[in-house]
């Protein structure tokens, strides 16, 4: 963590919040389709079991796996209470049309208010009706006029959670807005341009208080943390570089060394002497970094200790960019770090799916 600009966080809060399933972060995949196939949930046998029993553990057991088949993992962009727009995983009920669905979940008063977590709001006005038609990639969204009745200053963040919300898809890469059957070419309270073809690429949770000349740089997506009470979860943050950085993988350590702004209410785990030893090398997909003995943070150095926040940081922001799908991680050439459970990260890390499930 850059200890000029942020507080740290301790690791064993890390260790019990955050959990590892095979070469995933969180486990799982992404979503392929609008409606993928669902994992059935089976129950273990007790040794002894008589035979009434054993029929009211199947009876158990065949509801929550119906109950199970019923739902799918999706995620929902929220606003958190420092005002940044979060992605946070929930089991919604299994139907058709869940592009329309997601955004029913965004809309204030709705569904989601039952399972809203603490300090985390819905983006959507109240009683907003949504329609939605996913063709040729694009999610053509059509709401109600009383999509308009918002605040200003929530302009911008309702157009970056509709966006993230959509394209956590496969099949959704850009998104058009209409009200009332009508295109927007900007939002109706305070302006903001719509893009042509709003998508991942136009950012989130924009920090530029570090850029003194935003024309001559482009976007670049990094992962952050925050905390809400005893709640930490990862916040996606669009900061600028320059035009003449030729490596945005290299670029990416960079800026999650350094760290958020000053003013922010993000944090970072990395030490401010991380460094990459040698290019990043991508093949098939994989990107290899190599980095100094820093990546284990100062507690950390003897045991070959990597930090899981600084692991999913780094998977989370550099499976951003185009055609990275893993992430593998060396010191000084050699491939024997462990995560904090102790157990050697010796395969590739892919992307989670389910970040921020409300479990930490």
């Amino acid at each position: 963590m850059s200890q000029n600009r942020n507080m740290k966080i301790a690791a064993t809060v890390i260790t019990s919040t955050l959990l590892m399933s095979g070469c995933g972060l969180f486990g799982g995949e992404k979503p392929k389709e609008l409606d993928p196939p669902q994992d059935v949930s089976y129950v273990e046998d007790g040794d002894k079991v008589n035979e009434d029993t054993l029929k009211e553990e199947e009876s158990a057991a065949g509801e929550k796996g119906e109950e199970k088949a019923q739902t799918n993992t999706r995620q929902l962009y929220l606003i958190d209470s420092n005002g940044l727009v979060v992605a946070q995983s929930f089991d919604l009920p299994k139907q058709e049309g869940v592009a329309k669905q997601v955004l029913e979940y965004l809309v204030a008063g709705g569904p989601v208010s039952n399972i809203l977590p603490d300090g985390f709001r819905a983006v959507i006005p109240q009683d907003t009706q949504v329609d939605v038609n996913v063709k040729d990639g694009t999610a053509i969204v059509d709401f109600s006029k009383e999509f308009k009745n918002y605040q200003a200053e929530d302009e911008l963040k309702i157009l970056q959670s509709i966006t993230w919300t959509l394209t956590q898809f496969d099949s959704v890469k850009t998104v058009k807005i209409m009200i009332n059957g009508h295109e927007q070419k900007e939002m109706p309270v305070n302006g903001t341009p719509i893009s042509s073809e709003l998508s991942r690429a136009d950012g989130i949770n924009f920090d530029t208080a570090d850029v003194m000349d935003i024309t001559n740089t482009k976007p670049l997506t990094v992962y952050f943390t925050a905390q809400h009470n005893d709640q930490e979860y990862y916040v996606p943050v669009t900061t600028r570089i320059s035009n003449d950085e030729k490596d945005p993988i290299a670029a990416v350590v960079k800026e999650l060394t350094e760290g958020p702004s000053i003013a922010s209410a993000l944090l970072s785990t990395f030490e401010p002497s991380v460094k990459l030893l040698d290019e990043p090398k991508v093949e098939d997909g994989t990107v290899t970094l190599n980095f100094n003995e820093s990546i284990y943070g100062s507690a950390d150095e003897e045991k070959k200790m990597v930090s899981m926040h600084v692991l999913n940081s780094l998977v989370l922001s550099l499976t951003e960019q185009p055609g990275i799908e893993e992430v593998v991680l060396t010191v000084d050439g050699k491939a024997d770090l462990v995560n904090e459970d102790g157990k050697k990260i010796a395969e590739p890390v892919s992307r989670p799916v389910n970040v921020n499930t409300g479990s930490f």
